[in-house]
């Protein structure tokens, strides 16, 4: 076993080297481990939990349950998609690094730039967001329990403080426990959603009925129905999120060709799975959606989870079970944004690219990326302080920057496929074959369609607090790449040419018979792999 997982790891190894990058970060983690680490962003179920309450007034439970099926089947496609490129180039850069690899030559490097800002702003700021909820999640609880205490704004900001310092003491420190951390929390996770899920279901005294679940359609948003239901929809969105993760720790994976496509693929599975029977239970179970939108918790779950038990003590132990997983997903988020950051500085994309993408040589992580992810999330967290308005731009960004870095690797490939440029190559083992291109068109439009739909107000009649300034925020994002890009990327930003290479074999030698495989291609393989060993 130790001798397959050793062969592993220098394959591993040959392959990263041979798409031009040195292998500088540890592999420590398992497929169970990945697995873990992924579910643990993605975790929709819990995600769910803090926006059932506008979903509520905006088309009601029915378009957030029949939403989050067709959802769930488009984010399989996506998943589908990145699990095929994470085998055919198996780097931390992600979304960005197979802009570069798919897109016609012309195009590529001014496309995996913009790809590579919305990606590590969305990551930095969805970091700062999972603060926010654990952050509200623990406080909430203080409420529950003393009521009379009265949560401020700065209080929230502060708790997000201790996290970001905890978990980024964890990611510089003991980094080698990430992967066992990771496979607990695989467990803590499926089992807290079952515990919770299923005490919920059994303490609840009145149900509401199935036409309230299924069926009827609500409008307390002061918008028009079709608008209320874009608004709705949106819940579902933000719920079915960052299930890129493999792909930026990819490096660290042992057998990454294998581990990370199934670990893509099962997250989002199981993200499914979870949050759709979440979202029917809990939508039986709520009492007083008026009560429950405006508890002085600050947390509809914990007001949901207190009305079915009526046990302060019972919704304590409960909350907390996802508290933890709030809490470990920060520590997750930490790592998978440091990583990017290494990644997208390594190839010469950031300010003091040099010092970001330096990892140290006894931690064996990228300390200067995980310190400037602390800075940026907690500058993000610091917002709240001064305008709740300001924080949900911040989570326009998190969201919308997901699904446009998101889209941008399955439109490439698209453009490519047309015919627009050379076809990209295609692994001789690890791809869709001739479901590639139906594949691609299903997540792209619904990407697409995601964030175009982040742009829409969620209530009316618009004003100046509750505006919707996702469109500003990735007005902001294409100012700052465009900025970068005139003043330091078109001259700097580099990539090795991945389009050209797959796991060290030459793209064009890809499908061909053995006999008629490139020699240099060949020698090539073999040199990296020797080296490697």
């Amino acid at each position: 076993m130790e001798e397959t997982r050793h062969k592993n790891e220098v394959a591993g190894e040959a392959a990263l080297q041979a798409l031009g990058y040195d292998q500088e970060l540890r592999r420590s983690f398992s497929l169970i481990g990945m697995i873990g680490f992924s579910f643990s962003i993605v975790t929709c179920w819990s995600a769910l939990a803090g926006t059932m309450t506008i979903g509520i007034t905006s088309g009601g439970p029915p378009v957030m349950v029949w939403s989050w099926i067709i959802m769930s089947i488009c984010a399989m496609a996506v998943a589908a998609a990145f699990a095929e490129y994470c085998a055919q180039w198996p780097v931390a850069g992600g979304q960005y690094s197979w802009v570069a690899a798919l897109a016609p030559k012309g195009l590529s490097r001014g496309m995996a730039w913009v790809t590579g800002w919305f990606m590590l702003i969305g990551l930095v700021a969805m970091g700062a967001v999972n603060n926010f909820i654990g952050a509200n999640f623990i406080l909430g609880l203080a409420n529950l329990v003393n009521p009379d205490y009265t949560i401020e704004r700065w209080h929230t900001a502060l708790v997000t403080y201790l996290i970001i310092l905890v978990y980024g003491a964890s990611n510089i420190f003991t980094p080698r426990l990430l992967n066992g951390v990771s496979t607990f929390l695989l467990v803590w996770n499926i089992l807290s959603f079952f515990t919770i899920t299923i005490t919920m279901v059994a303490t609840t005294k009145e149900y509401q009925p199935a036409s309230f679940v299924f069926t009827d359609f609500q409008n307390g948003t002061g918008l028009s129905p079709a608008l209320a239901v874009i608004a709705g929809l949106l819940q579902s969105f933000f719920g079915m999120c960052c299930y890129d993760a493999p792909a930026h720790m990819v490096e660290e994976a042992r057998n990454p060709r294998r581990d990370a496509p199934i670990a893509t693929l099962t997250a989002v599975l199981l993200g499914a799975i979870t949050g759709f029977c979440f979202l029917v239970a809990s939508f039986f179970c709520i009492g007083d959606i008026e009560s429950v939108a405006t508890t002085a918790t600050g947390v509809p779950l914990i007001q949901i989870l207190y009305d079915s038990t009526g046990s302060v003590a019972g919704t304590c132990v409960l909350s907390s079970m996802i508290i933890v997983i709030a809490l470990f997903c920060a520590n997750s988020l930490m790592a998978e944004t440091s990583r990017s950051m290494y990644a997208f500085a390594r190839d010469h994309a950031l300010p003091f690219s040099k010092v970001l993408s330096t990892v140290h040589p006894k931690f064996e992580v990228p300390v200067a990326a995980i310190l400037t992810t602390m800075v940026g999330q907690a500058a993000l967290n610091s917002i709240y302080i001064g305008s709740y308005t300001g924080f949900n731009t911040v989570i326009s960004i998190a969201t919308q920057g997901f699904y446009i870095s998101y889209a941008m690797p399955l439109v490439a490939r698209l453009i490519s496929e047309l015919g627009y440029g050379k076809q990209p190559p295609r692994h001789p083992k690890y791809n869709l074959g001739r479901w590639g291109v139906p594949v691609n068109i299903v997540g792209a439009t619904f990407l697409i369609i995601g964030a175009i739909s982040f742009n829409f107000p969620s209530e009316g009649p618009v004003t100046g607090d509750n505006m919707n300034y996702s469109s500003a925020a990735v007005g902001a994002v294409m100012f700052i790449s465009l900025v970068t890009w005139v003043v330091d990327g078109r001259k700097n930003f580099r990539m090795p040419d991945l389009a050209h290479c797959i796991d060290g074999i030459d793209a064009g030698s890809v499908g061909q018979e053995k006999s008629d495989a490139s020699e240099s291609g060949i020698e090539k393989h073999s040199q990296v792999l020797e080296k490697a060993a």
